[in-house]
């Protein structure tokens, strides 16, 4: 044996993971022939005492955190929910409260033809097919289930109306009542509360301890946190008799990580995500021997405005309005620049690539429709100067230096697709309601990419079980669920599955979490 592979073989798992980089080195030593062994070396050191225990803890208080707490709960488990942040919600709580279910109710009213196969195709299709598929075809197929017992047994109330966003063949899309996930992590909450479960908030998770048996046995915290001030609050110990569920979310807030993965997302670009969107959880994963998974596919936001700040509310307007009954053009030409209803990413590059100068924009009928389905978010848009309202085509043009007759032309041609049932110029779905655009007045607002959502993280199995780097088997006692993991989405994540993919996994995580045995 040369000294070169003595020296491999020799490595400790710290040192390897430091040294080796990761998921790419152990696909370079497999075909070397070395055999990577299970867990052994730099195993914590348990505490000599716990302060306190609990059969199922939960990292994360949002869709996919709150969804596994539940599940556990009911299946009989003691259950805690840690929350760095002083509220719990995470990202889950101010987004846009949208739900894809193939196959709905909704859908069979309405006269549209879906199904779980064409949910996954359309999954698959934007995420280039980087999509772990086992896992993307549990969401897809759990899709109807899963809004339907958000209804029936968490009481969540949606509009009755469905929508459609980028990516999608066809509306298949649920609205909560008021636009926002909050009203699913209130009724998640509520119904924890009335399981006698709170979650713990400014609770920071600081380590997970992994035995030298291979198993999570709980976890380092640090009590009264103050986010962003790692020295603060009180350290103390949980003990997790049967597993730790991590559903701590994503790092679209991390600048110095995401940076690390897409050099593009300096601090200055904008995100959508609150602040405690932060990877020292995901990292904590890794150190313990988690497999990092798509760590570099980042999603931005196509519908977001530089006029407000964070999320907002101009994704309502671009999407619902604009990108289903009106257009996107670049100003700088007048001209139609992506199908406005493609998946995301394609939308978020053509932004950048035809220069970022580019508007949104309907007419009378676009925005009354969309009074209809987000009636709580377009006033405000307009009272912020987000939205701006223009009595002619012209009066638009000029306020964003638009050359009009191009603009005309644009229009023009858009209207004859609309008579004809077909977007020749891009191939965009019709809505059954589609009108020709005009008269106005006309709505419009500025576009810009946003930081959104973190596809990588955690490689997990359709059990939700967390998978070592080292044997690609499970580490018993550790579950993720929802952004903290990855594989589902692929390179680009369709709108409303995020919430899907942290429900459908939510569940499933806790529900098995409840069913391991107590390790003592």
């Amino acid at each position: 044996m040369t000294e070169a592979n003595q020296h491999a073989k020799t490595l400790s798992r710290r040192h390897f993971l430091k040294t080796a980089g990761g998921t790419a080195a152990v696909a370079g030593l497999a075909t070397t022939g070395l055999t990577l062994k299970p867990w052994t070396a730099e195993a914590a050191t348990l505490p000599k005492k716990w302060d306190e225990t609990y059969d199922v803890v939960v990292v994360g208080s949002g869709f996919a955190g709150l969804a596994a707490a539940y599940e556990a709960k009911k299946a009989g488990a003691s259950v805690v929910i840690l929350e760095k942040m002083p509220t719990p919600g995470g990202n889950s709580i101010i987004n846009g409260g949208v739900v894809s279910a193939a196959g709905s109710p909704l859908e069979e009213k309405e006269g549209i033809k879906d199904s779980s196969e064409l949910l996954l195709q359309d999954m698959l299709t934007a995420g280039l097919h980087l999509n772990h598929i086992e896992l993307a075809k549990m969401v897809a197929y759990k899709s109807n289930e899963t809004v339907q017992w958000t209804i029936n047994e968490l009481g969540v109330k949606y509009k009755d109306k469905l929508s459609q966003e980028g990516g999608h063949s066809v509306p298949r899309m649920y609205s909560t009542y008021n636009q926002s996930g909050s009203a699913i992590v209130q009724q998640q909450l509520l119904k924890l509360k009335e399981l006698g479960v709170q979650p713990k908030t400014r609770t920071l998770l600081t380590q997970i301890y992994r035995d030298g048996d291979g198993r999570v046995k709980g976890v380092q915290i640090r009590e009264k946190y103050v986010f962003p001030d790692a020295a603060s609050g009180k350290i103390k110990n949980i003990k997790a008799r049967k597993a730790v569920v991590m559903a701590s979310g994503g790092f679209g807030n991390d600048i110095a990580f995401r940076t690390i993965q897409d050099p593009r997302l300096v601090a200055e670009f904008p995100s959508t995500n609150q602040p405690g969107a932060t990877g020292e959880a995901l990292r904590e994963s890794f150190r313990i021997g988690c497999t990092p998974v798509q760590l570099s596919w980042i999603q931005l936001g196509p519908w977001g405005s530089p006029d407000e700040k964070g999320m907002g509310l101009a994704p309502f307007f671009a999407q619902l309005c604009c990108a289903m009954y009106g257009l996107w053009v670049d100003t700088k030409t007048g001209k139609r620049f992506v199908n406005e209803l493609a998946d995301r990413k394609i939308r978020a590059d053509a932004i950048i690539r035809v220069g970022n100068k580019c508007i949104a924009f309907t007419d009378a009928n676009g925005y009354a429709i969309g009074l209809k389905l987000i009636a709580e978010s377009l006033p405000p848009l307009i009272e912020r100067g987000v939205v701006k309202k223009y009595d002619t085509l012209e009066q638009m043009a000029a306020a964003y230096n638009c050359p009009i007759e191009p603009l005309k032309e644009t229009i023009e041609k858009f209207n004859k697709g609309v008579l004809a049932n077909k977007d020749e110029e891009w191939g965009r779905y019709m809505q059954k309601n589609q009108q020709p655009l005009g008269p106005g007045p006309w709505y419009a607002l500025r576009l810009t990419p946003k930081v959104h959502h973190t596809m990588g993280g955690l490689n997990i199995n359709v059990k939700a079980q967390a998978l070592d780097i080292m044997t690609d088997q499970p580490i018993p006692g550790l579950y993720g669920a929802g952004e903290v993991t990855g594989g589902v989405h692929g390179a680009v994540r369709l709108g409303s599955c995020a919430t899907l993919d942290c429900l459908v996994f939510g569940r499933i995580a806790g529900q098995n979490a409840a069913a391991e045995k107590n390790w003592g």
